[in-house]
């Protein structure tokens, strides 16, 4: 199985990478840094330097991946942002950050795997159940709850298009023991990746445009 995953140099991408090559697939991911790099090659994984906030690295992806197909393909790549509650303005900059990591990379690199897809071929987003409306019951993070609504939104419209040749699913993660989860979290980062690579795996056409738990279960949007 060939599987590309995008935003891959630490947390939950870099363990998809870990655990997918633990079965010898043969896995492209991204990082934006040489030591990231570094830790995918370590792996066996092809290594692509990739920035999803940056038009022109994210332009050279599609180059990058010429010729190649992919039956699983995870777009990872996120950030957090200010810790704030609802009417805590973020920042312009605090703004763009996380928009143009979670939404706007997603909408860079989405497109250019449109030729890339295996039939059938299984796509996913990195969401979180934090960017859930109808289950929201808090407001903290609120920058990090709208950009991940926003992933869905990308992601929903996604599976709209490409919809007969591959299923498209947001994924939550779960609340994982990373940099971004803290060590407070309740779910260690080899659980998580481990439920979401059996959910991918088990995943069939009428699963296209779903919001998922990391155990396969639905989320509202």
């Amino acid at each position: 199985m060939k599987v590309l995953l995008i935003g891959a140099s630490r947390g939950i991408g870099l363990e998809f990478v870990r655990q997918y090559r633990a079965e010898a697939h043969a896995v492209t991911a991204t990082a934006r840094d040489e030591a990231g790099l570094a830790r995918l090659l370590g792996l066996g994984a092809a290594a692509i330097a990739l920035d999803v906030a940056d038009a022109a690295s994210s332009a050279g992806l599609a180059s990058a991946i010429d010729g190649a197909t992919f039956d699983v393909a995870v777009f990872c790549a996120g950030v957090y942002g200010p810790r704030s509650q609802a009417l805590e303005s973020p920042t312009q900059a605090e703004f763009d950050a996380v928009m143009h990591a979670n939404v706007l990379g997603a909408m860079r690199v989405i497109p250019q795997l449109d030729g890339a897809l295996a039939r059938g071929a299984k796509l996913a987003v990195i969401s979180s159940r934090m960017g859930s409306i109808a289950s929201r019951s808090a407001s903290s993070g609120w920058l990090y709850r709208a950009s991940k609504a926003a992933l869905n939104s990308v992601l929903k419209d996604a599976s709209l298009v490409l919809a007969g040749r591959a299923v498209c699913v947001a994924l939550h993660p779960g609340w994982v023991r990373t940099d971004m989860g803290g060590a407070g979290a309740a779910l260690e980062v080899a659980a998580s990746v481990a439920d979401m690579r059996e959910t991918l795996a088990r995943l069939g056409a009428a699963d296209n445009g779903r919001f998922l738990n990391h155990d396969g279960s639905a989320i509202e949007w």
